[in-house]
């Protein structure tokens, strides 16, 4: 039987909704790659009464590691360290090496800003150097140590207390995770792989009955752990299964590759936005967008190397904006509408003039919450994706759902017509 774990995230402003938490979704990866269980995720604000209550929680549900994200700051309203301690029945002791790694990190910082009061630093570096008794320091990764905090007696799980900053905890999770106090936490784990396969073009009921055939017909399915989402009008198969199941997954993957070769893009990982972005190498992309907001513009640009293919975007609400910026005929649009598949490929062809592009892409639509017709609702959105050698791939759909979600549509969409038309298909 695997070790079982829970999340304790914790911070007001995540409680509130003010900040995603980017933290438990991690983390939930990093156990199930080390073949630990995940069994609760919680939230809670910083109130430590609360944040006792949590793993309070988890010590009743037997997990073997609660995990702790925030409140490892140096103002007063950070106090995970010292609801943590009294949890494990440890008290908190002064860790004078650590004070000097904090300080070490502090000191630049407080030097780019005048009136700094030195007094307030020490005391906040003296505060964050409290540390549990008997437990496994993790060194700073920002200002703040983590700690592998075993309990004290024989009742209740170690406790993995790591920060809130994203970038921080990342980084400092390998070393909790070598300590002695984690492995002996977990009894050793399994190796599991992962494996994620994405199709576009297909509801998710279709693979749904996939896996009813693969179920009956795959030896071992059932060492398989399959999940399936909807996410971006595509549809995610996740994967996992210890090593020696690895013949059933690979017969899974025939068996998915066969039955809907048309739809399957990705067998490796791999996103719509990452395959788009390799092909683009060596290409010069502009973009001319309506309805989507310049959604299709950030999509790209959130990849590395953006900068040597995005030559930029014009976002044209306007017909007026169209025929200034694009160079839209206004009388193509008095004769068929602004959201029409011709006014796309003149958008497109607007793209690649003001930005002496060798690719574009136009997309034109009825976003809504309100507007559009019966010919032309809300959700009909017109996209087109061309070369300056003269290939075009169009298409008209209608995407369902509310305004976020159809400009989220509409560059998925978009992603995959770039792909199809680069592919050479």
């Amino acid at each position: 039987m695997s070790a079982r774990a829970g999340i304790v995230v914790t911070g007001t402003e995540v409680l509130t909704g003010r900040v995603r938490d980017a933290n438990g979704p991690w983390l939930a990866d990093r156990l199930l790659e080390l073949g630990i269980e995940l069994a609760h995720i919680t939230i809670c604000g910083d109130r430590p009464e609360d944040m006792a209550a949590q793993l309070g929680f988890l010590r009743e549900q037997g997990v073997d590691i609660a995990i702790t994200s925030g409140g490892l700051g140096p103002t007063a309203d950070d106090l995970t360290m010292e609801v943590v301690a009294r949890f494990a029945g440890r008290s908190l002791h002064h860790d004078a090496e650590i004070e000097r790694k904090i300080a070490a990190v502090v000191g630049p910082l407080t030097r780019r800003w005048r009136n700094v009061d030195p007094e307030a630093v020490a005391a906040g570096t003296r505060k964050q150097a409290q540390v549990p008794e008997g437990a496994a320091v993790l060194d700073p990764v920002g200002t703040a140590p983590g700690a592998v905090v075993p309990p004290a007696g024989s009742d209740g799980p170690t406790v993995v207390v790591l920060p809130g900053p994203p970038r921080e905890l990342q980084a400092m999770w390998p070393a909790a995770v070598a300590t002695p106090e984690f492995h002996a936490a977990t009894g050793g784990h399994t190796s599991y792989r992962q494996q994620t396969l994405r199709l576009f073009g297909m509801p998710e009921s279709e693979i749904a009955e996939t896996l009813r055939v693969a179920e009956r017909d795959v030896r071992g399915f059932g060492e398989l752990e399959i999940t399936t989402c909807l996410r971006r009008a595509e549809v995610e198969v996740v994967t996992r299964y210890e090593p020696a199941a690895a013949p059933a997954w690979h017969a899974l993957l025939q068996l998915i590759s066969g039955r809907h070769a048309d739809t399957l893009f990705s067998t490796d990982g791999t996103t719509i936005d990452e395959q788009v972005a390799k092909l683009l190498d060596g290409r010069r992309i502009g973009l001319a967008e309506s309805c989507t907001g310049g959604l299709m513009a950030a999509r790209l640009t959130e990849l590395p190397g953006s900068s040597g293919y995005v030559l930029g975007g014009v976002v044209s609400y306007s017909n007026d904006a169209k025929t200034s910026l694009l160079g839209v005929d206004p009388a193509l649009i008095e004769r068929v509408g602004a959201v029409s598949p011709e006014v796309a490929d003149a958008m497109a062809d607007g793209a690649l003039a003001r930005f002496g592009a060798d690719t574009a892409v136009g997309i034109t639509g009825v976003a809504g919450p309100g507007g559009g017709t019966e010919a032309k609702p809300v959700g009909y959105v017109c996209i087109c994706v061309k070369t300056a050698d003269g290939r075009v791939l169009a298409r008209d759909p209608r995407l369902p759902g509310d305004r976020t979600e159809i400009r989220d549509r509409s560059t998925t969409v978009a992603m995959h017509m770039l792909r199809r038309l680069l592919l050479g298909g």
